[in-house]
């Protein structure tokens, strides 16, 4: 687990202004910087920086965070992935990059990624000498131009040829990266040969594996790097890191099943294209692509077997979606594959085929209906209990709500009838009508007072404990971060956001401080937290003085004790101009 000071450290010496930048630029608004959302199409800016909290804002879509979280959301990392990073940029070294790692861990997993850059350079030398493999991307219509864009290379057809590169062929690193196997007897041999070679790249611009394709004919067709220290199939998706600008331009992201096909469409200008790993679609690729676009495009064949990947696709990511999201499915014509099409149609007319692609709610429902006969009770039962498990996946409200909509209609139900076979809560059932939503509360005191810790930490030590007792998350959020000013009391004003916000991720407090943090950047530079802290602890001790003179006044006299009696007594002298309707109560106590 990478510790706590050190991420503090990278944060005091990043600039947000800084990293934000090297990914879109920023405009001067008074005491920030603002900028057209990243996360969400708009015209306006409303994407904000603050210099002066190192922390960002969208006021349109709620996006926000630190530096880390944004070298996250921006640039699809993990969480040790983007301190990795960052850390970088600023001539640190991440003391420790696995959370149950020994501590020469990060120095292996650094041996790793080095050997796999030197077999990429190797390749890429043997594809200039190998007029086989040149012909082959030729007459795939490759040029050199994007060869050298994906870092194409060939693995000659020797049993050791990165023994060239290796002289020590014996080295574990080269079992740990998974370019050489190792036998039963000890013989080692290269995992990649006679093969064209894809270099994998994660978003942080490392090679962490290969795919391999054979020349002609043999098997397997394609042949991917085992899983490594730096490799999981399920984490990485090729073309990723070539496409992002791509994508964040579009907004769109095309899911291909082939490495070749990535490659064939960016040939042709159709730049946005990814491809899995030679496994279905997983929930953290499926995550990871719709925090970058706002439409993913899965691309499958038009056979049988095609359609079952798409579906397995689909079951991936019923849990991801949100609304404002899109996910969509197009089949190609028998036969074809998107590298073979492009080829035939040209790109106007494969883009073509995509703006017909099936949204996931149509395609979710057509394969539903062929779980039965809906003109029968009984194939209309069967429908409904395959699309129980689907449909409570769901988490995004309007979707969902339209889907349990048109299976009502298609079972001939009334929807409260489907939510109930379906077991949908009932707060899920329906939103709430628009004439009786309720106008927004006035902020609660507790979360006024959290914005103000975090606005000034330095007026902690004014804030008595027993102010922020309470059961609420406001109130909770107020007492983890009072312990943990106490013992960082050096931290400043400048860096508290960024620092808290990483401090208290995925705790039950996170939505909270984040939320309030966000709020800040609002209230702008000139906010007076000192006044408003006084009249917000003011206003609790009279909202908690209150409620315990309703608890002893509303008792009989005799049920009172000496200790109740006598705190009744300081209570209402405290609050003697403003409890004019305890009055009877007060004189009774004075006269006994």
């Amino acid at each position: 687990m990478i510790p706590q000071a050190f991420i503090q450290d990278l944060l005091n010496r990043l600039d947000i202004v800084d990293v934000v930048e090297a990914y879109l630029p920023l405009k001067r608004a008074g005491s920030n910087l603002v900028a057209c959302c990243p996360f969400h199409s708009e015209k306006t800016p409303s994407f904000t920086v603050s210099p002066s909290k190192q922390f960002y804002h969208c006021f349109g879509c709620g996006a926000h965070g630190n530096a880390i979280g944004f070298a996250m959301e921006y640039a699809g990392l993990g969480f040790i992935e983007a301190i990795t990073d960052l850390a970088g940029k600023v001539g640190m070294t991440v003391p420790d990059v696995r959370r149950d790692a020994p501590a020469q861990t990060s120095g292996v997993t650094l041996e790793i990624t080095e050997a796999l850059h030197r077999a990429a350079l190797f390749y890429k030398g043997e594809l200039k000498r190998s007029e086989a493999a040149i012909a082959y991307l030729k007459g795939r219509g490759l040029s050199g131009e994007i060869a050298a864009c994906f870092g194409l290379g060939f693995a000659p057809p020797g049993w050791q040829g990165i023994a060239s590169v290796f002289p020590d062929y014996r080295a574990t690193v080269l079992v740990d990266a998974g370019l050489v196997i190792e036998g039963e007897d000890g013989k080692r041999y290269d995992r990649f040969r006679d093969r064209i070679m894809f270099p994998i790249i994660s978003s942080r611009g490392d090679i962490v594996g290969f795919g391999g394709r054979v020349l002609g004919q043999g098997e397997p067709k394609y042949l991917n790097s085992p899983e490594t220290p730096v490799f999981e199939k399920g984490r990485e998706l090729y073309g990723l890191y070539q496409a992002r600008a791509a994508i964040r331009a579009s907004s769109r992201v095309l899911v291909v099943e082939g490495y070749m096909d990535v490659v064939a469409l960016a040939q042709l200008g159709v730049n946005d294209v990814v491809a899995t790993l030679g496994t279905a679609t997983t929930p953290f690729q499926v995550h990871k692509l719709l925090k970058q676009a706002d439409r993913i495009i899965f691309c499958f064949d038009g056979d049988e077997a095609g359609r079952k990947a798409a579906w397995r696709a689909l079951e991936n990511c019923l849990g991801q979606l949100t609304d404002g999201k899109e996910v969509a499915f197009l089949f190609l014509p028998d036969g074809e594959d998107p590298d073979s099409y492009v080829r035939k149609a040209g790109r106007e007319g494969f883009e073509d085929l995509t703006r017909a692609a099936m949204p996931l709610s149509a395609f979710l429902l057509r394969e539903l209906t062929h779980q039965g006969d809906l003109r029968t009770d009984e194939g209309r039962a069967r429908v409904l209990r395959a699309a129980k498990p689907l449909i409570k996946q769901i988490t995004a409200p309007a979707l969902g709500l339209i889907l349990r909509k048109r299976l009502a209609e298609l079972a001939g139900l009334r929807q409260d009838e489907v939510d109930f076979l379906l077991e949908i809560r009932a707060s899920e059932r329906r939103p709430q009508p628009l004439g009786q939503i309720r106008r927004t509360a006035p902020l609660a005191l507790q979360r006024r007072l959290l914005r103000c810790l975090l606005f000034a930490p330095g007026l902690a030590p004014r804030v008595d404990r027993a102010v922020v007792e309470g059961a609420d998350v406001d109130a909770g959020a107020n007492t983890a971060l009072l312990d943990f000013l106490a013992v960082n009391p050096h931290l400043g004003d400048k860096v508290l956001l960024a620092v808290v916000s990483d401090h208290f991720r995925g705790s039950p407090y996170s939505e909270a401080i984040q939320e309030a943090s966000a709020e800040i950047l609002e209230l702008g530079d000139g906010f007076d937290a000192e006044a408003e802290l006084d009249g917000v602890v003011r206003q609790i001790r009279e909202q908690r003085r209150s409620a315990r003179l309703l608890e002893l006044g509303g008792k009989p006299l005799a049920a009172l004790s000496a200790e109740d009696r006598s705190e009744l007594q300081r209570l209402l002298t405290e609050r003697s101009a403003g409890v004019t309707a305890l009055t009877g109560v007060s004189q009774v106590v004075i006269n006994s």
